[in-house]
């Protein structure tokens, strides 16, 4: 696997090159046009960004006021600040009134690494999710970044797009099909499967080849679309393997090991399974590397939980 660009900088590409050819594309940023890698599209399109400062209730009911007007508007804001002190206009001005805004929420995980606790988003999709009329995608690489983007100009519905702020591993080959709400199985395998999301899918992948080097049979699945979620493909994973492994960079409670364990335990599937994520804790200081090795969340780390998880099972 080759190593891309940070997913938010594709979402900057990306905008730049629509946006030439459609004027009703708006982008609402709360002090957050550098961190989004969106200077140039000011430069260039100064007529189609709204800055309104540090003011995350603001930008959020802005950009639904202008998509009620039918501007295609993309709210741009830390995921972080975006998802919590936002979350009532979340909730009340964009989900509620049917607004087709465009969340994207910036440095999402704990990109921030360093700058702690205040500034890592492990709750975004646990509040989201308990929002009807919000789909939530959670792009594993710049392939999946650009086909989000590209498919939310003329999405109908609200939208929250989480996108790290780091340069992400390539994981899809060329001609891979793409649809929000559809899963991608990367691999199968009938002895493990990783369920993953974001930006931990890569390291699924570098723990299945490390699985399969041992000769056990592995499978990955990239689910970039949490809501609505693609039930067939891991109904499919459940039946098909004998251990299941969750992977994400966010909370344990209410993300997509607790979404995959409640679907599966209410249609009587019970594989081995484990949801790896970060505990209920005030998580360790470091970048977003060190804290994946302190949680486990590297590819020795899950195919150690994997084997362990396999000698269960015999």
């Amino acid at each position: 696997m080759s190593i891309g660009k940070a997913n938010l900088e594709i979402f900057a590409d990306v905008l730049m090159e629509l946006a030439q050819f459609d004027k009703d594309i708006i982008v609402v940023t709360g002090d957050s046009r550098k961190s989004a890698r969106l200077e140039r599209f000011a430069e260039k399109y100064p007529k189609q960004i709204v800055e309104v400062g540090i003011a995350e209730q603001n930008l959020v009911g802005i950009s639904a006021g202008l998509a009620s007007a039918g501007k295609k508007v993309f709210a741009v804001s830390p995921a972080c600040f975006l998802t919590s002190r936002a979350l009532e206009q979340i909730k009340n001005d964009v989900a509620y009134s049917d607004y087709p805004v465009k969340l994207i929420g910036i440095s999402a995980g704990v990109s921030y690494g360093p700058l702690g606790s205040t500034h890592h988003s492990l709750h975004d999709i646990a509040a989201l999710q308990a929002i009807n009329n919000v789909d939530i995608v959670v792009p594993a690489d710049n392939f999946e970044t650009r086909e989000i983007i590209k498919a939310c100009i003329n999405y109908p519905r609200p939208i929250y797009v989480r996108l790290g702020r780091n340069p992400v591993e390539d994981i899809h080959a060329l001609g891979t099909k793409f649809e929000i709400g559809k899963a991608i199985s990367l691999m199968r395998g009938k002895d493990v499967t990783f369920v993953a999301s974001g930006e931990t899918v890569s390291i699924a992948v570098r723990a299945s080849q490390i699985l399969m080097s041992q000769g056990i049979s592995c499978g990955v699945i990239s689910v970039h679309t949490i809501k609505p979620f693609d039930e067939i493909t891991i109904l499919n994973a459940a039946r098909e393997t004998q251990v299941l492994i969750t992977v994400e960079e966010h909370s344990i409670y209410g993300g997509l090991g607790s979404l995959c364990a409640s679907f599966l335990l209410q249609r009587g599937v019970k594989p081995s399974f484990k949801i790896v994520g970060i505990p209920d804790e005030y998580i360790v200081t470091g970048t977003q590397e060190e804290i994946f090795r302190h949680y486990g969340i590297t590819a020795q780390g899950l195919a150690k939980t994997a084997v362990e998880l396999l000698r269960k099972e015999d």
